[in-house]
């Protein structure tokens, strides 16, 4: 059976996330002590009890999401792992490049953690924001940024899906774009609870000192090939997924195109892997014959294993 691996990014994180199959899985709960020791921090106990606010901090989000997501494929593999392509929605690219055996553990949990520094850090708190835009075609979307940005900033950041598409930049131009988007006739532009302006070019300082640390990072050929958000295709070498990592910081994520290249390349199947299931709605919208399972915990694992078994 042709499976694709997804995994998802920053804004999935909810407090409890990852308990209860930690609890009941050794490997699982190692994923969690070595990433927690990577960057000294009991990564699990924050999940499981929050504060939802220092959960939900950039730069601790990130390495726990991390967690989460490699948590799940730890678990998965003691019964089955045989995917045929992956890839993750922004930060869940990292969870894919590891899932893959191209990157290691230790070293995705350290860059993830700079990497979200880096983005807090990149835009003062307050100067940035993002919104969600339904209804519009990407061309419109485009033009609606353009005539909303004035002397800032705001451009398409995430091509979720058909119809959904994220918008970033300076708070103002975004105000400014999610009424011009109603105004064009969007089914609903809302701004989203984020703390800072992802994937927008206000985001490039963070690129370029994430650069450095990914230069000393070594990367393997992994044991299935992971689609890039910044390009929608397999990068060919190391250079290049490490100039893809890059750029995925302040470059619009093409998930859509991705989802739709990982049904090109033959799956059939979706298996979301980590907190939540949004991505399982996005592959609906937008591959409407494709199988989607989403795996968060003991019964969603069990019920994922019996549904591969049955296919096999």
């Amino acid at each position: 059976m042709a499976v694709a691996v997804i995994f998802p990014g920053q804004g999935a994180q909810y407090v409890g996330m990852g308990v209860d199959l930690a609890a009941g899985s050794s490997e699982a709960r190692e994923v969690w002590e070595r990433v927690s020791a990577v960057i000294d921090l009991d990564l699990l106990r924050l999940a499981g009890e929050g504060p939802e606010a220092e959960l939900t901090r950039t730069a601790n989000a990130q390495p726990a999401l991390l967690a989460a997501s490699l948590a799940v494929v730890a678990a998965l593999r003691r019964q089955w792992w045989e995917p045929l392509v992956g890839a993750g929605l922004s930060l869940g690219e990292y969870s894919a490049l590891v899932a893959s055996g191209a990157l290691d553990l230790e070293d995705a949990a350290r860059l993830v953690r700079l990497r979200g520094r880096l983005m807090e850090e990149a835009v003062p708190s307050g100067t940035g924001a993002m919104a969600a835009i339904m209804g519009l075609e990407r061309e419109a979307v485009a033009a609606v940024c353009r005539d909303a940005s004035g002397s800032e900033v705001v451009e398409p950041a995430n091509f979720n899906c058909p119809g959904q598409v994220v918008v970033s930049g300076h708070a103002g131009a975004v105000a400014r774009a999610v009424e011009a988007a109603r105004a064009a006739g969007a089914r609903r532009a809302v701004r989203l609870t984020v703390s800072g302006p992802f994937h927008s070019s206000l985001m490039r300082p963070a690129g370029d000192g994430l650069a450095t640390a990914l230069e000393e990072v070594p990367l393997r050929p992994g044991s299935f090939p992971v689609v890039a958000n910044v390009s929608a295709t397999v990068p060919g070498g190391a250079v290049a997924v490490r100039e893809a990592l890059v750029r995925q910081v302040s470059s619009p994520v093409l998930w859509e195109d991705s989802l739709r290249r990982m049904a090109a390349m033959g799956a059939r199947v979706f298996l979301e892997l980590g907190p939540g299931n949004s991505l399982a709605g996005l592959v609906g919208r937008t591959l409407g014959d494709a199988v989607v399972m989403s795996v968060d915990d003991s019964r969603s694992l069990a019920a994922a294993l019996a549904e591969l078994e049955g296919a096999c």
